[in-house]
């Protein structure tokens, strides 16, 4: 079923209409009714009673999303909050090893003692801990220097940073923050390929579309790159999409 992205945005933020200085404009979005005069809406058509939330020459009428451009927005939304929700996981992450790092030799010493507790009961099952990966990851990395564990925590943080930035940017539909999601998206494509090479896994597999899908939409939808006529059409289709330029098209056909 087709989502109604005008009357589903009003139902939420409200009406926005507004009335024109041009008399041939302005009757064709006012009315008079049995309870007051009605305007009609800027996004979703409808008439609304009551005074207008603004009034002026057409030219300075709000320019409100619609259509299509709300669709964008939703999905831009939801990226956000997926880039928000992993940068904070990062930082979280960051964190860990910063701590581990002031305290390694401690968390070695527990480490290993869990180990020798668990060992006899992963042995009963037939399973043996000293050639897990999952444990030789862990014990490779009481190896690493404390500069190098601090160097690492400072790039999750850098990282994190960039997430964090990106979800504030396309939150609020920001250009920039387009064209950093896209350029930072890509940059680690390679990365997760390789990866995928080394160990393939359904979670690594849906990141890797997920990710080169979110960089084909944003960067064709938003006609980043010069992509589909570039800026310049994307301002177009935004400033056609307000209904009332087209009442004030037809008005002067009429």
């Amino acid at each position: 079923m087709a989502i109604d992205w005008d009357r589903r945005t009003c139902a939420r933020k409200g009406h926005v209409t507004y009335a024109p200085d041009d008399p041939r404009l302005r009757i064709r979005l006012h009315a008079d009714t049995a309870l007051g005069e009605v305007w009609r809406c800027l996004r979703c058509g409808d008439f609304v009673l009551g005074d207008p939330h603004g009034s002026g020459p057409a030219a300075e009428a709000p320019l409100v999303p619609r259509g299509k451009v709300l669709r964008d927005l939703f999905i831009l939304r939801f990226l956000a909050v997926e880039r928000a929700v992993r940068g904070v996981f990062i930082v979280l992450v960051a964190v860990a090893v910063w701590k581990f790092s002031n305290s390694q030799d401690a968390v070695r010493r527990l480490f290993d003692e869990y180990l020798d507790v668990l060992r006899p009961v992963f042995r009963h099952f037939h399973y043996d801990l000293d050639h897990s990966p999952v444990v030789g990851t862990v014990q490779k990395s009481f190896g690493y220097r404390h500069s190098t564990l601090l160097l690492v925590a400072g790039l999750l943080l850098a990282y994190a940073l960039i997430e964090i930035v990106e979800a504030a940017g396309l939150w609020y539909a920001k250009r920039w923050a387009e064209y950093l999601t896209v350029v930072a998206t890509a940059a680690f494509l390679p990365l997760e390929i390789y990866e995928l090479t080394e160990h393939i896994s359904a979670l690594k597999i849906t990141t890797l579309v997920l990710n080169i899908l979110a960089v084909l939409y944003i960067a064709l939808a938003k006609r980043l790159f010069g992509l589909r006529g570039g800026r310049r059409a994307f301002d177009e289709e935004r400033r056609s999409a307000s209904l009332l330029e087209v009442e004030e098209s037809a008005g002067v056909l009429v």
